[in-house]
């Protein structure tokens, strides 16, 4: 029998091995670098807005969703109304009925 020392390697499965180390390199390095912009990203991300410390409903309605913008906020009432806030003042801006 043969040593396995002296065997000659096809060029094919030579190719092949260069191949498979060249790849796992490049996804070595790519993932990577999609944690260092994950780092980066999250890493600069700005401050949440803040919630209202009260909201000041008309009468007999009931809250049943709430959302915000930069200047606004609105709550979505049980009788399917949209109440559009100002942020700074806490005023009612626009109401909408939902059909």
């Amino acid at each position: 029998m043969d040593d396995p020392d002296t065997q000659i390697e096809p060029a094919n499965l030579r190719f092949l091995r260069r191949l498979v180390t060249v790849l796992t390199a490049v996804m070595i390095c790519g993932l990577l670098v999609i944690i260092g912009l994950f780092v980066t990203r999250l890493g600069t991300a700005t401050a949440p807005l803040a919630l209202p410390d009260t909201i000041t409903l008309p009468d007999g309605t009931t809250a049943q969703a709430f959302t915000q913008g930069r200047d606004w906020y609105a709550v979505v009432t049980q009788t399917d109304d949209i109440l559009i806030y100002d942020r700074m003042t806490g005023t009612l801006r626009q109401s909408i009925q939902i059909d």
